[in-house]
């Protein structure tokens, strides 16, 4: 026996039932007008073109006035509409720039036109943001939503992802800071000097960039520890700190390389005169910041000095030792003075 033979040769179907299984579905008539519509398109309909449209629905309306096949190809006619059938679609309201649809249409026997099934595809996210949708407007079968869910998610770890990324890149650039950085003064460190110093040496025998080199040491800086703490040592380093600061040009670096020792790199073009008037500066504007320390005897400074010019065949070391040499130089004649490599104290 044809398991078959007792079962109906079609399959009806009430539009209330198939728009619980296509939410987004349209009846089309022989005769172009729509016939139903699931009940997601009447929402659809309702926020698009206002409460006028029938409730939960586009019924009576011819259904190529109110959609557009935007692909595969134009249809002015339910016939030409329907010779897509089985074809993937690409439908929107007219007139309307979203949303867009993707759907499907199947031929209906004896003359009851076409079924055409929508979904929202790459513009659910949208949709669901547009309309206020929620689970019920989609069939159970439908995973739009939990595939919005994890697409949200995924943005949110990798919202998370990138912010973590950022804090990770700003405390590698705080701890690379701290790592080049006195952290007493806030000057660079001997580190960060060492490596300047080694990189405006190779800069002025390329390209003959000149720059000048100061070496500070600190006068009776000893006598402040010695008789008020080393609190108040750390306040006269911090001072004297903010003095070069406020000496120092756009450019120039000052570092603070020992205990009480500070190097000052001047971005040329410096002649010995310039060299001499900034370290006299220096020197008047540190004893200033930190005459009100209370110590016996004023802290001061000697400086040692060297100009580094176009043509120099020193090296980094060499240049820092002949500045070191002229330190020595204001030392011994007595202090609170800068001596130029070269040159006599003054």
């Amino acid at each position: 026996m044809d398991a078959g033979a007792d079962l109906p040769h079609g399959l009806c179907l009430e539009p209330e039932a198939l728009g619980k299984l296509m939410p987004m579905f349209v009846w089309v008539g022989s005769s172009g007008h729509i016939r139903a519509t699931g009940p997601t398109l009447g929402t659809i309909a309702r926020v698009r073109f206002g409460p006028q449209a029938v409730p939960g629905t586009l019924l009576g309306a011819r259904f190529l006035e109110v959609f557009e096949l935007l692909k595969p190809g134009p249809a002015a006619t339910l016939a030409e509409f329907a010779a897509f059938a089985g074809r993937r679609l690409h439908l929107g309201f007219r007139g309307v720039q979203r949303p867009l649809f993707r759907g499907q249409s199947v031929a209906l026997g004896s003359g009851q036109g076409v079924i055409v099934d929508l979904s929202f595809g790459i513009s659910a996210a949208d949709a669901v943001r547009d309309y206020g949708l929620t689970s019920t407007d989609f069939a159970p079968t439908d995973l739009t939503l939990e595939m919005l869910g994890l697409s949200e998610a995924r943005a949110a770890v990798m919202e998370e992802l990138a912010a973590l990324n950022l804090r990770l890149k700003d405390a590698h650039r705080a701890a690379a800071e701290q790592a080049l950085t006195d952290p007493l003064t806030g000057l660079a460190n001997r580190r960060a000097f060492d490596a300047a110093l080694t990189s405006a040496a190779a800069r002025l025998a390329r390209s003959g960039a000149g720059f000048a080199l100061l070496h500070l040491d600190l006068d009776y800086f000893k006598d402040v520890n010695d008789t008020l703490g080393h609190a108040a040592g750390d306040e006269v380093l911090r001072r004297v700190a903010e003095g070069l600061r406020a000496e120092a040009r756009r450019g120039d670096l000052i570092a603070r390389v020992g205990g009480d020792e500070f190097v000052l790199m001047l971005g040329g073009p410096l002649e010995a005169d310039d060299v001499m008037s900034a370290g006299r500066r220096i020197i008047a504007r540190l004893e200033a910041e930190t005459a009100s320390v209370g110590s016996a005897r004023p802290v001061s400074g000697s400086i040692g000095a060297t100009l580094c010019l176009p043509g120099d065949a020193r090296d980094g070391a060499r240049m820092l030792a002949d500045a070191d040499q002229a330190l020595y130089a204001s030392k011994d004649a007595g202090r609170s003075t800068i001596t130029l490599h070269g040159m006599t104290p003054g």
